[in-house]
């Protein structure tokens, strides 16, 4: 029986330590998982303070630099811009000088896990309203819109990943207008290695004149103030 009772209670204390150490197993991941998240985030932070200087500690943009929100737009636009940037695929053409000035920060980032760490948090920040505008003819702007623009970056704005289409709600007038003339004229989307910006580039050309592009910007920022 002695015999037997010492069996039993090495059992149970097999069994027991078995599952002490699978509870320690679990904090311990549990803990690096934590540990991980809390890095990652972290850099992501420290590394969008080169990006603080334009585009605002919120990331919402600063008109008077021509510096549009990053705020809450889709990481993997913000992603494929800076690559752009890095890469020589945006920037780069003679004329560009608002994609010029962005080329040294984006180079700064040493490699593609900085980028997506910036990107990454520029995601998470809270998406901000474009200011409201007194040009452009809203209502005739939302037909505008739905017609040309809305099968790609949503009903609202809001930008399609499965289209590789950003959002566009939050962006400034100035910005939005800007970067529809650099499509339409080839300042922007022309590098041979851009084939999302070609796509773009032929859309631009199909508002009828510069009347309807301030009229769907127009439209476009009334939804970044409904949201």
């Amino acid at each position: 029986m002695r015999h037997a009772g010492g069996t039993v209670n090495t059992l149970r204390k097999g069994s027991n330590a078995r599952r002490l150490s699978g509870a320690l197993r679990n904090v311990a991941l549990g803990l690096l998982s934590l540990f991980s998240v809390s890095i990652f985030g972290q850099d992501g932070q420290t590394l969008f303070g080169t990006c603080i200087a334009c585009h605002g500690e919120n990331g919402g943009g600063n008109t008077a630099l021509g510096a549009p929100a990053i705020a809450g737009q889709q990481e993997h636009y913000l992603q494929r811009q800076l690559e752009n940037f890095r890469n020589g695929v945006r920037g780069a053409t003679d004329g560009d000088s608002y994609g010029a000035q962005m080329v040294p920060f984006a180079t700064r980032l040493a490699d593609e896990s900085a980028v997506a760490a910036v990107a990454a948090y520029a995601a998470s920040l809270e998406p901000v309203r474009a200011t409201a505008v007194e040009t452009g003819d809203a209502r005739r702007g939302a037909n505008l819109y739905n017609g040309n623009c809305g099968a790609c970056h949503g009903g609202n704005g809001e930008g399609n990943e499965a289209l590789n289409s950003p959002r566009l709600t939050g962006l400034d007038a100035a910005y939005l207008k800007r970067q529809y003339e650099s499509f339409a004229s080839g300042l922007r989307g022309g590098h041979p290695d851009d084939r999302l910006g070609r796509q773009m580039a032929m859309m631009a050309k199909t508002l009828p004149d510069a009347a309807a592009i301030d009229d769907v910007i127009a439209h476009i920022v009334g939804l970044s103030q409904a949201q």
